[in-house]
């Protein structure tokens, strides 16, 4: 298995809290098997990484190429990537494509740097009418990626390099 940069490993590390180990036998899969060293429960969980959204399209190709990368590693049904504005798919959207293919738990993962309005306000708000429209999705919104201290100490080391240079 290659090795995750640490903001992949951090946003993957979320998805995992509902891993089966290694020694444990896998539920049966309609997907080939992974190459990752766990397996997720098929299609009963979604990890949405949620971004704010630009009006600018080039803004958003970090998101997908972490997206597609964590999609890589553990799945296509285990990761959508959503945007609360200027872009789809939103969190109502993704909800609404999880519950059409059975996916009932999403673990909302705000791709945000500190907790603000969005956070504080329009995220909950958003997921609690997803919530509403589709009663039968249990979403659960992780804090923030900026609050981990890995994140804070990856930035806190590209900036000493930046300075350096």
């Amino acid at each position: 298995m290659r090795e995750l940069d640490p903001v992949t490993f951090l946003v993957a590390e979320a998805l995992f809290d509902n891993r089966i180990p290694e020694d444990e036998p896998s539920p049966p899969t309609d997907s080939p098997p992974s190459s990752s060293s766990h397996t997720l429960a098929p299609k009963s969980e979604c990890l949405v990484l949620l971004a704010h959204g630009s009006k600018d399209p080039r803004w958003a190709a970090p998101f997908e190429q972490l997206a597609q990368r964590l999609r890589q590693e553990l799945g296509d049904q285990n990761v959508r990537l959503a945007y609360m504005e200027f872009i789809a798919p939103t969190l109502m959207e993704v909800a609404c494509e999880c519950v059409g293919q059975q996916i009932l738990r999403l673990r909302v993962l705000p791709l945000f740097m500190a907790v603000g309005a969005h956070i504080a306000k329009d995220i909950p708000e958003q997921a609690a009418a997803a919530q509403r429209q589709f009663p039968q999705l249990t979403i659960e919104v992780l804090p923030p990626i900026g609050e981990d201290v890995r994140l804070l100490h990856l930035v806190e080391q590209l900036a000493l390099e930046a300075a350096k240079r």
